[in-house]
């Protein structure tokens, strides 16, 4: 398909505009939409770019057809389209022909002097956008004539229309300083956290265009907490009608391994998805539990970490009440996870009121480079701090005095029996809580040493889990807590004690290891029976 035949497409579509606005009485010209236009398109001109039917005209399933008419007959104009459904289901050849579309098909008249990216979180995503795209255009005579090709950059340009396609990953530079009218984001359920470099990068650089589009094809990321659940919960809500999302996911309740429950998130199945090998997979998971978390996500498009997390978004969330004042004569206990200089540093109080577990939590961070260090870890610790939800240190580094001042004034307000705290950074602490007027007599009573190990962690963890899975603790969805909880990740030894990893959790986890020791330091166990009172 030519780019001459891109502009003669675009002026038959004026055609058909006109002689729909024709008087009444008049005999119209049937007309198609914009969506059947591309439909049309794609079936002539895009061919099968690998696999056993390599060579073939591409022959769009009837799910595909729909999204396509969602996305681009939607009558308040589509400014991002949403499309979420399982692995293997064909979204990364669906957005190769799409960004053909704009590059030299129906759409490219339309934006003349373009340009159009994909984005994914790691080059080798990336790659295979373009690397299909590439192919298709190398298979067809007419679209390898109008589209130059290089490898190098990863990128594609209708040379008679001045539009260029590069595909871009999150590794490389961020695409700052571009313009582009069409974006797709590839798999955008592999961020972690609510925000993306490269996402905030291309979206907010659409400004220049009268009508941008841009379209998410992604399998479902683990947790509420990440970009992409936050954008598919805004679009499911409907505040936007530009914003059009279709979500293919089987509900958590239904058994996960039968036949009606793997449909509702594999629109392809019993078409180009093969049927006897996605109930292989779910054999597999039935048979290996180990592996049933990564099956639920990438077969059934659930919300589900595919590691081994401490404890289910659902369990959390359910110990998400309000939390009791604490201060006064309330009976405290507390954890503290000293960072180094530079990084979060986690203290957690915990108190039984009415027989549920109160949690306060305190998080600091240096307040230089904050904003630099949001970008960074793709969290937005500038807002947490704006809202009083993490505390800031003047300077470059977390101060040990600052510290030091804040835990005092806790002691003095609240009823600290323990505090529990990792030996390692202690030392340079202790001085500055001698300074800060906490008596060496108070420090030996108070302050408990916590090994961060197998013997101290594994029991902390058992308790907290009981007090999470009996809903006995509320922390009211504290989001710098939360944060961690759902970041960490849990390893076991051989004797299958457990302790968290920070080198194998997907971010910060300091305020749960914090909750763990403040838990481990405190009696959590329910009021012993009074026998005594029993027999008298």
């Amino acid at each position: 398909m030519s780019a001459k035949r891109a502009l003669k497409a675009q002026r038959d579509a004026r055609l058909e505009r006109r002689q729909a606005r024709r008087k009444p009485g008049r005999p119209r010209r049937v007309t198609r939409t914009r969506g059947e236009r591309i439909i049309d398109w794609i079936e002539d001109n895009c061919f099968v770019p690998e696999g056993k039917h390599v060579g073939e005209k591409i022959v769009l399933d009837d799910f595909q057809k729909d999204e396509i008419k969602r996305i681009y007959d939607n009558p308040a104009v589509t400014r991002r389209a949403i499309l979420s459904f399982a692995r293997k289901n064909g979204k990364t050849a669906l957005a190769a022909c799409l960004v053909l579309v704009h590059l030299c098909g129906p759409e490219a008249a339309a934006h003349p002097n373009s340009q159009i990216f994909s984005a994914a979180q790691s080059r080798d995503q990336a790659a295979l956008l373009f690397n299909l795209a590439a192919k298709m255009v190398r298979i067809n005579p007419d679209m390898a004539e109008a589209v130059a090709i290089f490898e190098g950059t990863k990128s594609l340009h209708c040379v008679e229309l001045d539009i260029r396609y590069r595909a871009l990953s999150a590794e490389a530079t961020t695409a700052y300083g571009l313009s582009p009218a069409m974006i797709v984001h590839d798999e955008l359920g592999q961020v972690k956290g609510p925000r993306s470099q490269l996402y905030d990068a291309l979206e907010t650089a659409v400004g220049a265009q009268a009508e941008p589009l841009s379209i998410i094809i992604s399998t479902q990321a683990p947790t509420d907490g990440d970009l992409l659940s936050i954008l598919i919960d805004d679009a499911l809500a409907g505040h936007d009608p530009r914003t059009v999302c279709r979500l293919y996911t089987a509900p958590p309740e239904m058994d996960p391994f039968a036949i009606e429950t793997i449909r509702l998130a594999n629109p392809a199945l019993g078409g180009f998805l093969s049927e006897r090998e996605v109930l292989a997979m779910a054999a597999d998971a039935r048979r290996m539990p180990a592996r049933e978390a990564e099956y639920r996500n990438l077969i059934l498009n659930q919300r589900v970490e595919v590691n081994n997390p401490f404890v289910s978004p659902a369990i959390w969330k359910a110990g998400g009440g309000a939390v009791a004042d604490i201060s006064g004569g309330v009976e405290c206990f507390g954890g503290l996870d000293l960072s180094e200089v530079a990084d979060l540093t986690s203290l957690v109080l915990t108190a039984r009121v009415n027989d549920l577990w109160h949690v306060h939590p305190y998080f600091w961070l240096p307040s230089d480079g904050l904003s630099q260090k949001s970008v960074a870890d793709r969290v937005p610790y500038d807002q947490w701090a704006r809202e009083g939800l993490l505390l800031t240190c003047p300077g470059s580094s977390v101060s040990y005095e600052y510290v030091a001042n804040f835990i005092m004034g806790l002691f003095l307000s609240h009823n600290i029996r323990r505090l529990g705290f990792d030996r390692w950074n202690m030392r340079h602490l202790e001085p500055w809580l001698l300074k800060a007027g906490m008596s060496e007599a108070m420090m030996k009573e108070r302050l408990v040493p916590f090994g961060q190990g197998w013997a101290s962690m594994s029991p902390a963890l058992r308790d907290l889990e009981q007090l999470l899975l009996e809903k006995r603790i509320r922390h009211a969805m504290h989001p710098v807590l939360s944060m961690c909880v759902s970041n960490t990740i849990i390893v076991r030894d051989d004797a299958g004690n457990r302790k968290p990893s920070k080198r194998k959790s997907t971010g910060r986890i300091d305020g749960l290891v914090a909750m763990a020791m403040a838990v481990g330091v405190a009696v959590v166990r329910r009021p012993s029976v009074d026998v005594a009172a029993m027999i008298g």
